[in-house]
Formats: C-alpha cells, sequence, structure tokens
C-alpha cells in the first residue's frame, strides 16, 4: 500500500505564489545574496508566512527561530528568519535588536514574520524602526475559488498532467490546506507513475480511500 507522503519540506518551488510574487522573488534574491536587507513578512493564519520563512532559511543555510523566545543566543550568522516577531516579550525583542544588528553588520538578511506590520505591532521603538527600514510584504492566501486555478498552474510547472475533474474532485474530498494539497499532487505523480496510469478520478479515488486524510472544516 502506498502510504500518504509527509508533506514535502518547504521551499520556493512548492509555495503555490498567487499574489505574493514580490515577496517570493524578494525572498529568493535575498537567499542567493542577491539583495540582501530586512523583510518583514506579514498576514493572517494560512498565508504562507512559516512556509516561506523556512523555504528562505533553506535556500539561504540561515536558521529558522519559530519565536523570539528560542533564540537562546545571538550566534554569528549570515541570515536569519524569525517566526512570530511580534509576540515577541521585552527579552525577546532585545534578542532579536541584537541580532539584526548583527545580521545586517555583516552584510545579510534579516526576515520575520508577524500577524500585522510593524507600525502596527507592539515592538520597542528601536527595532520597530529598524525592521521598517527594509522590504515590508503582506502575503495573502488563496480563497478556495482561487485553488483550482493556482493548482493547475503548479501541476503545469512539475510537468503534471491534470484534469478540471481531478482538481474539483480533490477539493470536494480532500482536505484543502495548500500544503497538504500539494503533497497530495507530488504522491499522486508518483503513485501515476509506478503503477503507469493517468492521474483521473477514478485513480485518485481509490488513491485517496486508501491514503488521504479526512477532510477538514474550512478551506485551510
Amino acid at each position: 500500500m502506498l502510504a500518504l507522503a509527509e508533506a514535502e519540506p518547504p521551499s520556493f518551488a512548492n509555495f503555490v505564489v498567487g499574489a505574493n510574487g514580490e515577496a517570493v522573488a524578494a525572498l529568493t534574491a535575498a537567499a542567493a545574496g542577491r539583495a540582501p536587507g530586512s523583510i518583514v513578512l506579514w498576514g493572517a493564519e494560512g498565508s504562507g508566512r512559516t512556509h516561506l520563512l523556512r523555504a528562505f532559511a533553506a535556500a539561504a543555510g540561515a536558521r529558522y527561530v519559530a519565536s523570539a523566545a528560542a533564540l537562546d543566543e545571538v550566534t554569528d550568522m549570515q541570515a536569519a528568519a524569525i517566526d512570530d516577531a511580534d509576540r515577541s516579550d521585552a527579552p525577546g525583542q532585545a534578542r532579536l535588536f541584537t541580532l539584526y544588528n548583527a545580521v545586517r553588520a555583516r552584510g545579510g538578511t534579516f526576515v520575520a514574520a508577524m500577524d500585522s506590520p510593524p507600525a502596527r505591532v507592539a515592538l520597542r521603538d528601536d527595532l520597530r524602526t529598524r525592521l521598517g527600514w527594509g522590504l515590508t510584504f503582506e502575503l495573502r492566501a488563496l480563497a478556495d475559488a482561487d485553488k483550482p486555478a493556482a493548482l493547475l498552474a503548479h501541476a503545469r510547472q512539475l510537468g503534471i498532467t491534470l484534469g478540471d475533474d481531478v482538481i474539483a474532485y480533490l477539493l470536494a474530498h480532500g482536505r484543502r490546506d495548500m500544503r497538504t494539497l500539494l503533497s497530495t499532487l507530488a504522491a499522486l505523480d508518483r503513485h501515476s507513475l509506478s503503477t503507469h496510469r493517468a492521474i483521473t478520478v477514478p485513480l485518485l479515488r481509490d488513491w485517496m480511500a486508501r491514503n488521504a486524510p479526512a477532510p477538514a472544516s474550512g478551506s485551510g
């Protein structure tokens, strides 16, 4: 039995860009060392903040930090990716301030994610000011209505042939968060290649009956 593949590690390649092209382009350039600086990503839960932070960290050889509380010490970093920066307490903000200065002094990139833009979060003034010097991007999650076109475009980029009926069935009967959808497409592609069968609704139905997680409420 083919088990459902675990979610693939976040990368720029498996992020469905949607309306977030400028943010992805800036992060990709920064990770390659072409445009160092500071970048703030903000947006609602499900907008892809953590995915892009992890993708940046992997591409740049940087450290991903889940929160300032997990930043036990400031080490020699060329780049850093800090999640939930707006939820830092006073000691955490002090560590972020020191880390920001250290990374920028080395000509590296400091990336932070938060719920709201820096001007609207409770950060110490010097940290807020420094974060405001760089690029700030609002990330927008894909609406359910936009997911069929986005999935078809992503499949084409991967060389996967999908019919509209396959996408409709997947969205109707599976989980609709993008990470699960992309992992499902990748696993289906491998299954299709191993069985020498095209990805059709019958193949998808059979595969989901044996492998896919139960549908989750909401759009993810």
